[in-house]
């Protein structure tokens, strides 16, 4: 006999009234979105995890603000509040590198997430380094305009849900994406013997990652 699954506005309900299994069942389907929201905008494998854990516990603790729409919006926000939460900790501390670095403490070339082991040996060379470059342009761009760029590009949250999460006007979304999309493709002319011929100069990028 089949068992028929909860949705998840009834996990939602039932996590409202303090079921950690229900919490726990909802966090497993967006536990990953969370840690790469947290890992683009850290740059570091044991913050981003440090993050993420201190967001899973702040959205426990505050379910109950949850007034309806998209829970995951509502969780991106709650990472995205831990994220710079954890940036500020690091600030006090001491002056950190915002290299990505895994638990090893040896830098990251490439986000595991981003490869695609579909692809023959050079090709996945040639995309490996492509999106290293990437990342660096990325990395390169100023917080606001590199939150909306994660969350848009890489999550596939919609502009509405991005202006929630960030607390701004849909209207300001759309055009530091426009900025963000423009200073990237302007970086990565400077890495032209890696893009496709149809991502080179006077021609226009449709970021992906």
């Amino acid at each position: 006999m089949n068992t028929i699954q909860p949705t998840e506005t009834q996990l939602i309900e039932t996590a409202q009234c303090g079921d950690v299994d229900s919490f726990n069942q909802l966090v497993l389907n967006y536990q990953d979105m969370m840690y790469r929201v947290s890992l683009r905008i850290l740059n570091d494998e044991s913050a981003a995890d440090d993050a993420t854990q201190n967001a899973m516990i702040q959205a426990f603790r505050n379910i109950k603000s949850f007034r309806g729409g998209s829970f995951r919006s509502w969780l991106a926000r709650v990472t995205v509040n831990a994220s710079y939460d954890e940036m500020r900790r690091w600030r006090r501390q001491s002056s950190v590198s915002f290299e990505q670095f895994n638990q090893d403490g040896e830098e990251i070339e490439s986000a595991p997430w981003m490869v695609d082991l579909s692809a023959g040996p050079e090709e996945r060379f040639d995309a490996l380094e492509l999106q290293d470059a990437l990342q660096q342009c990325v990395k390169a761009l100023n917080s606001e305009y590199r939150l909306v760029v994660v969350l848009v590009d890489v999550e596939g949250l919609s502009y509405e849900e991005v202006a929630r999460v960030a607390n701004i006007p849909v209207g300001t979304v759309k055009s530091r994406l426009a900025r963000a999309r423009g200073q990237l493709r302007k970086s990565l002319q400077s890495y032209g013997n890696l893009l496709p011929k149809t991502y080179r100069v006077n021609a226009s990028l449709s970021l992906s990652m």
